[in-house]
């Protein structure tokens, strides 16, 4: 594949490198030195676009692309009030469009255990919170994970309406405590709390490699489709 990286950051690197031992080429690198050379990723140069950005940069680069012609993988976070926008913008296009907040198998393996593990919890006498831990550079907090996380105790418990990025008090609510420290590529912990005990899970990542190949594989998975997909559709869960 001709792989167009848009973002070049930590993960985009990350990312390049496993291209490289892939056999794919890289057409095109958008980082913040050059953001309006994105017009010239086009189907003609480019089979597929990974783009990891910044939240305010993401939404105008996926459209940017898709309505270029080249299908895109996304992994970027904190941008999706706007994902409606994509959406509209893939089936005006016949497009194709991958998103997911986290690439790693672990990491969607752990979104479903965490709708399993909620469904047995839902009505039993347990308070719900959760931690999410990352790296000095992660800009957005709660982390896209941390939000998939909390939509699956949502969709299992019935007391929850909604999450705070805070400790929580609010019985309906399920309260996110974010935290940053140097050199946490990231870390998510679910844990239920009663008087008489305390059930936790939880996932840890020791490097990007596992996001990163992921996204290689979204990329290498999308070529010839069309519409919009996710983990779900890649891994079958």
């Amino acid at each position: 594949m001709r792989v167009a990286l848009v973002g070049y950051g930590k993960m985009g690197q990350s990312i390049e490198k496993i291209l490289l031992e892939r056999g794919h080429s890289i057409s095109k690198t958008i980082s913040i030195d050059n953001p309006r050379e994105i017009t010239e990723i086009t189907r003609e140069n480019t089979d597929v676009a990974i783009e990891f950005t910044a939240p305010e940069a993401a939404c105008a680069n996926v459209i940017a692309c898709i309505r270029q012609g080249v299908p895109v993988v996304s992994g970027s976070t904190g941008w999706l009030d706007h994902f409606a926008e994509v959406e509209k913008a893939t089936r005006e296009c016949n497009g194709a469009f991958f998103y997911a907040s986290n690439y790693s198998l672990g990491v969607n393996i752990f979104f479903k255990l965490n709708r399993i593990l909620a469904q047995m919890m839902d009505g039993h006498d347990y308070e719900t919170s959760m931690v999410e831990i990352h790296h000095l550079q992660k800009l957005d907090a709660p982390s896209g994970t941390a939000i998939t996380l909390a939509e699956g105790l949502i969709a299992k418990l019935k007391e929850k309406n909604g999450w705070v990025n805070e400790t929580s008090i609010q019985k309906d609510k399920i309260g996110i405590v974010s935290e940053r420290i140097e050199n946490v590529p990231g870390t998510h912990i679910v844990k239920y709390t009663s008087d008489i005990d305390t059930i936790e899970i939880s996932h840890i990542a020791h490097s990007r490699k596992g996001f990163a190949m992921g996204a290689v594989l979204a990329a290498e998975w999308i070529m010839g489709k069309t519409g919009v997909f996710s983990m779900d559709d890649l891994l079958n869960l």
